[in-house]
């Protein structure tokens, strides 16, 4: 059955004007200079807490405590058992613990790239921009090959889902984070590799007394003493995720000289289930139906003192936090393609990062205006179910540099779509399979909560790459003589400026 193929328009402007000309030819120079501005060049590294969001899955569904690993940026995986520093233009790592890493020794700890761990890649330029269990499973072997030979040579290792390890490749297609930077000094890293290389790598994996936050919450009183503790009253004597998250922000913002920085990252829009926001126990318990409902019929004196706890010490929004600090992990050469330039970037540098209100807004008119405006449509009903049948029809497939595609017939013939940002435009990749991936894309972040959405410097590269899919499907239709697959063919003329 070959995949339905939304409905298209050109979303390009027909006249550009001389000044949006000269806004577009200015806008990458600016830019560079902007992320320099928000990140200057220091002496120092950096080290932060990664607060990952719950899984519907095992205990996590229970508790919605979700995981915590550590990043830092001047440390790096030699192998994933032993730290080195980073060499010049490595983009730093991430180590954590889990209850059963899974491979042929029994870790406590396992250490991989950043961008390995958020995209599943080495070189974010191709991180993925579909999120399908192919698409994860294929990067994880590519992972498994290259990273763990002589450490996962067994068949449990090598084809076991519950191997944990395979939760640190790609971790953005099956949830969203936020990672909590502050600096430190180069020294510090040093000790810690020296701690670390020279230290048993056992696993001593406890739930109530050494978890993944207590972890996370000891490597970072290494660098900053009492920076990170876990909430006694809301999380019953546990540590929790987002405990140590919430008290190493306190600690940062009483020490305004750790520069802290937030950076989030959206769950990859896709067919696996979307994420939930991490909660501290009392949280869950006043939030959580499941365990509200028979609290409240079989505890209910208890129930004024969980809320009390909860309301005085433990309310902590990881997503406020972001948009107090926001910061990047993109460099500026992998943003220079933005098309629009905004006036108040000027007065609020800051906006460019989380996007204001007005702009989201202006987004989200324009798209729903001009591209869902038949929704009721079998078109338009096809476009929503896209993802499912693009996972359902599709054969993932992974290049020697990360690239993904998704291999398919439509109409007896084979054709493949790029699903990462370094090939979804590619000459390879169908042009119309590739306008209704993008405009899918889209449409899930217009419509998700702030924490569910992708940064505004993100969402302008998606902006632009669907402009870009557009006109080369519009193309393909016109030479073909198709006839057009949207009741009008106007352009999309976007409300206010971007």
């Amino acid at each position: 059955m070959p995949i339905p193929v939304s409905n298209h328009r050109r979303l390009t402007r027909c006249h550009p004007t001389a000044a949006y000309a000269i806004r577009a030819t200015l806008f990458p120079v600016f830019l560079a200079a902007l992320l320099l501005a928000l990140a200057p060049i220091r002496v120092s590294a950096d080290v932060g807490v990664i607060l990952n969001e719950s899984l519907d899955e095992s205990m996590d569904r229970i508790t919605g405590t979700g995981h915590m690993a550590v990043y830092f940026s001047r440390i790096c995986a030699d192998t994933p058992t032993k730290l080195r520093l980073c060499a010049p233009g490595e983009s730093g790592s991430v180590m954590s613990t889990y209850i059963n890493i899974g491979e042929d020794h029994s870790f406590q700890w396992n250490i991989v790239p950043l961008n390995v761990y958020l995209y599943g890649v080495e070189d974010p330029g191709n991180r993925p921009i579909f999120a399908s269990y192919k698409i994860k499973r294929a990067l994880e072997e590519r992972y498994r090959h290259n990273y763990l030979t002589g450490l996962c040579d067994t068949p449990a290792c090598q084809t076991s889902g519950k191997s944990e390890w395979r939760e640190m490749v790609a971790s953005t297609l099956i949830r969203g984070m936020y990672i909590f930077v502050v600096d430190t000094p180069v020294e510090q890293d040093r000790a810690l590799i020296d701690e670390f290389n020279n230290a048993p790598n056992e696993n001593h994996f406890n739930g109530a007394t050494n978890n993944c936050a207590d972890f996370a919450r000891r490597i970072v009183n290494t660098y900053f003493p009492h920076a990170a503790s876990r909430d006694v009253l809301n999380d019953f004597g546990m540590t929790s995720p987002k405990a140590v998250a919430h008290t190493f922000t306190h600690y940062a913002q009483r020490h305004p000289e750790l520069n802290l920085r937030v950076m989030h990252f959206a769950q990859v829009p896709g067919t696996i289930k979307r994420s939930s926001e991490v909660r501290e126990g009392t949280e869950q318990l006043l939030r959580s139906k499941k365990l509200l409902i028979p609290m409240a019929a079989f505890a209910y004196e208890a129930l004024p003192v969980v809320a009390a706890s909860y309301v005085v010490t433990g309310r902590f929004n990881p997503q406020k936090e972001f948009e107090k600090h926001p910061a990047t992990n993109l460099a500026p050469e992998n943003l220079a393609s933005f098309p629009h330039f905004q006036d108040v970037a000027l007065q609020d540098p800051r906006a460019q990062i989380v996007g204001t209100s007005a702009e989201w807004n202006n987004y989200r008119k324009a798209f729903d205006t001009e591209i869902e405006e038949n929704r009721d449509t079998s078109e338009a009903r096809d476009r929503s179910h896209f993802f499912k049948l693009l996972d359902e029809k599709g054969t993932a497939s992974v290049a020697s540099d990360g690239a993904a595609w998704m291999q398919l017939s439509e109409n007896g013939e084979r054709v493949s779509v790029g699903v990462s940002e370094s090939n979804v435009l590619g000459q390879e990749s169908d042009p119309q399979l590739t306008y209704s991936l993008l405009l899918a894309r889209t449409s899930v972040f217009l419509k998700s909560p702030k924490h569910r959405r992708e940064t505004m410097l993100e969402f302008r590269q998606d902006w632009a790459n669907l402009q870009r899919a557009s006109a080369g499907a519009a193309a393909v239709s016109a030479r073909n003589g198709a006839p057009p697959k949207l009741a009008r063919s106007t352009p999309i003329q976007a409300s206010g400026t971007f």
